[in-house]
C-alpha cells in the first residue's frame, strides 16, 4: 500500500481527499490536522491531531509515518485576516512549507501543494495559464506565491494546483463558502451585496479533490490550473446560485470592490487557462451552473 498524508484534514478540501482516497484501497491513510477529528466515518484510515506550526512536531509524525506522497492542502485563507496579521499568515503559509520541504529532502517523496488564482493581479484580461507572471495585490496572494517559489526551488518530485473560489460542504456543516452565504442569507431573507468587478471560475471541492488524484496517479510534476470552466462576476454567481434554490434575487445588491472598503485588495478577473490540466492530468471540464446542480442534489440528500 502506498502511504499518503493529507495535511489540513479537517478543511474542505483535506475531508473531501479522505473520503476519496478511502475508495482507493492501494493507500494508506495519514490524516493531519488540529484538534479532534472532524469526519463523520473515523475509520479505515489514521488520525493524527497535530499543530503543523509545531516544526518538531511535524517533522516527527512525519517520520512516523514515513510516506510516500504528502498532500498539502493546510493554509491560512481568509485574505482580510491574513492582511492584518501577516506574521501568522507567514507562519502557516510559508514555513510550514519550508518543514515540509525540508522532510522530502533526500526522501522519494511527492509533495501536492495547493495554491490559489490569488497569485495574480487580475489585470491581464484574458485567462491565466501556468507560466504567467505572478503579481499579487495582497499578503495572502504573496505568502502562497512564496511557497511556490520555495518547492520550485527545492527540485524535488513536486506538484501544485491552483484553484478558484472553492466551494462545498464539510460533514460537520460548520463551514460557509460562497454557495452557502448566499444560500443561507436568502433563505433567512437577508440583504446581500455581492461585487460585480470581480471575476471568478468557482470550484466544487469534490472536483477539486478528484484533480488532485489525477496528479497524484500521474505523479504529475509542475503547475497545473484546475477550476470550473466558465467565468462570472461574483454577483453573476449570487445570481445563479438564488436560482438553483429558488430564492429571491431582489435580496442580492450589486456593488463594486471599491465600495466595500476591505482590509485586502483583491484582484478582479482571475479566470484560468486549463487547457495543460484536461491535456496531462485529464481534468475534467464542468461549468460551475452544472456543478452547482450536483452540489445542490447533495445538499438536498441531507
Amino acid at each position: 500500500m502506498r502511504k499518503i498524508v493529507i495535511t489540513g484534514s479537517n478543511g474542505l478540501l483535506g475531508q473531501k481527499l479522505v473520503k476519496l482516497f478511502l475508495s482507493k484501497p492501494e493507500y494508506q491513510i495519514h490524516a493531519l490536522s488540529r484538534g479532534e477529528n472532524r469526519l463523520h466515518n473515523k475509520k479505515g484510515y489514521t488520525y493524527y491531531s497535530i499543530d503543523l506550526l509545531n516544526r518538531e512536531a511535524l517533522l516527527h509524525t512525519l517520520g512516523q509515518i514515513q510516506p510516500e506522497i504528502i498532500i498539502h492542502t493546510a493554509a491560512m485563507t481568509n485574505v482580510d485576516a491574513c492582511e492584518q496579521q501577516q506574521g501568522e499568515c507567514d507562519a502557516m503559509n510559508i514555513e510550514v512549507v519550508s518543514n515540509i520541504l525540508a522532510f522530502c529532502k533526500n526522501r522519494n517523496i511527492y509533495l501536492l501543494h495547493l495554491s490559489t488564482d490569488f497569485i495574480f493581479d487580475g489585470t491581464k484580461g484574458t485567462f491565466y495559464n501556468e507560466s504567467d507572471l505572478a503579481c499579487p495585490v495582497n499578503h495572502y496572494g504573496w505568502s502562497k506565491l512564496k511557497s511556490e517559489q520555495l518547492i520550485e526551488e527545492a527540485k524535488i518530485d513536486a506538484a501544485i494546483l491552483r484553484t478558484i473560489l472553492v466551494y462545498g460542504l464539510v460533514d460537520q456543516n460548520d463551514r460557509s463558502n460562497i454557495v452557502l452565504w448566499v444560500k443561507n442569507s436568502l433563505e433567512n431573507k437577508k440583504d446581500i451585496h455581492v461585487v460585480t468587478d470581480q471575476l471568478r471560475m468557482p470550484t466544487y471541492a469534490e472536483d477539486l479533490a478528484f484533480a488532485c488524484w489525477l496528479a497524484v496517479e500521474a505523479r504529475a510534476k509542475g503547475v497545473f490550473n484546475v477550476s470550473s470552466n466558465e467565468l462570472m462576476s461574483i454577483y453573476e454567481i449570487a445570481l445563479s446560485i438564488a436560482d438553483a434554490f429558488g430564492l429571491d434575487k431582489k435580496l442580492i445588491h450589486p456593488v463594486e470592490t471599491n465600495e466595500l472598503n476591505l482590509p485586502a485588495a483583491r484582484p478582479l478577473s482571475t479566470g484560468f487557462d486549463l487547457n495543460k490540466s484536461v491535456a496531462e492530468i485529464n481534468l475534467p471540464s464542468y461549468s460551475f451552473t452544472e456543478r452547482l446542480q450536483v452540489f445542490k442534489s447533495q445538499l438536498d440528500r441531507i
